[in-house]
């Protein structure tokens, strides 16, 4: 079930979770709870650690943010794409509160994001992750084909450094 408001795709998946609570996916950025997400990201996160507010909330504003909500309009998901919303896509900083994880709000936000109007348009699409190989192989998402094609710069802790 689809539904626009504000201009702003709105989502409600009931069918995907394992409960029968209701919640609902927006792109609305005027949605987000921005102290919820970084509070999570900043402090329980394992790559972004520290991170700023003002860092955080930049990163936010350039790139398709999408949060999950309960049908209170209470935040309990979060991810971004960083994209030109032409040919690459990068999937970042997804998470689902600790209290509503392994109940399928997870895998209704993946769903949500692969039905975004630009996402089959993208030549590629790419994320990290430590722990959910699982959930994104669900989506099509699989390990570099060609990783020696691949190169990053990694600066890990750089928030955390004083």
């Amino acid at each position: 079930m689809k539904q626009f408001s504000f201009g702003f795709l709105v989502y409600s998946p009931f069918l995907f979770l394992k409960s029968s609570m209701a919640i609902y996916f927006s792109t609305d950025p005027q949605r987000l709870n921005l102290q919820f997400i970084h509070q999570y990201i900043s402090q329980q996160s394992y790559w972004a650690k520290d991170i700023p507010l003002v860092t955080l909330r930049k990163s936010i504003e350039n790139s398709c943010a999408i949060g999950g909500y309960t049908k209170d309009h209470q935040q309990i998901a979060f991810a971004r794409i960083i994209t030109d919303y032409a040919t690459f896509g990068y999937l970042a900083d997804v998470f689902v509160a600790p209290e509503m994880q392994g109940k399928g709000v997870g895998k209704a936000l993946m769903d949500f994001i692969m039905q975004q109007d630009f996402v089959p348009g993208l030549r590629r699409m790419m994320l990290a992750t430590a722990d959910a190989h699982g959930l994104y192989k669900q989506f099509g998402f699989n390990p570099l084909a060609k990783p020696e094609r691949i190169m990053e710069i990694t600066r890990l802790g750089i928030y955390s450094q004083k």
